[in-house]
């Protein structure tokens, strides 16, 4: 069998249970070829041999199953950057680099400015971030020891040197410390939503998706404490999810923000809050 052969028949197999079969089928097999997608397109025609065929399709049934790409491959492209993801990170999505793009919309190259990358997870936003902007000072944190040691594993395999990681849930490692930027992409789906038992949220940890009833817990947390570690005129940016608006705009009312902004991701749906401490 070869290489268009080998791909036509995974595409079809993953009909049923991807939105992206052709592409989950070019990214599984490059990778277990270890090739890039772009080989595949150039060789169509090319041979594969039965111990090839086999290491696909041990990944393909992975796939199948429901495993994310991105714990198959071990990797996940955020930001044009090739992150290092497991079981013990969140998924980087495509949505958060909305985030990325309004922080640097905010704050030019110069002058050098301190941030704060809250629940880290794999090193994401802070890595991006860092990538950007190599003189800015970024700490990163995450309660989970397991998700900074992927963390710092990134930033060493990007050689970005500008991050400090610190473990601690939100701000409880960062007393005394302030800021001129606090960004997250914390928890915002409600515990009893079925969708967390759906899809790839079944491989994230539950840690980095659910908070509290309504899903608002952790931000109503990190909107009230955030004041306290933000220097005067600090800004802060929330992701939070697409039906989210109303009540997060409410948030940073009730917190006295100022200049309080509300900015949309790709599909056009509200993702984001950004506001200027009073």
């Amino acid at each position: 069998m070869n290489v268009s052969q080998l791909l036509s028949s995974a595409t079809e197999k993953l009909q049923a249970s991807t939105d992206s079969p052709r592409l989950d089928a070019e990214v599984l097999l490059a990778h277990s070829l270890n090739k890039t997608r772009t080989w595949l397109i150039t060789w169509p025609d090319k041979e594969l041999s039965e111990a090839e065929i086999s290491g696909f399709n041990t990944l393909l049934e992975r796939r199948l199953k429901g495993e994310p790409i991105a714990h198959i491959t071990g990797t996940r492209e955020f930001w044009s950057l090739p992150l290092m993801v497991t079981a013990d990170t969140l998924i980087p999505r495509p949505d958060t680099e909305l985030m990325i793009e309004q922080i640097l919309h905010c704050y030019p190259p110069e002058p050098s400015i301190s941030l704060v990358d809250l629940g880290t997870g794999s090193g994401a936003i802070a890595l991006a971030l860092a990538s950007e902007r190599p003189n800015w000072n970024i700490t990163a944190t995450d309660q989970s020891s397991e998700a900074l040691k992927i963390a710092q594993k990134n930033a060493d395999t990007l050689n970005i040197t500008n991050v400090t990681f610190i473990q601690g849930n939100w701000f409880e490692p960062l007393k005394g410390m302030q800021f001129d930027v606090i960004a997250s992409n914390p928890p915002y789906i409600p515990k009893s939503d079925p969708h967390l038992s759906e899809g790839d949220a079944r491989f994230d940890p539950i840690t980095a998706l659910a908070s509290g009833e309504d899903g608002l817990d952790d931000i109503r947390l990190i909107t009230r404490q955030s004041k306290e570690h933000l220097k005067s005129k600090g800004m802060l940016f929330i992701e939070h999810g697409y039906d989210q608006k109303e009540e997060i705009l409410a948030i940073f009312q009730q917190n006295n923000f100022s200049n309080i902004n509300q900015h949309h991701d790709i599909a056009n749906n509200p993702r984001l809050t950004s506001a200027i401490k009073s």
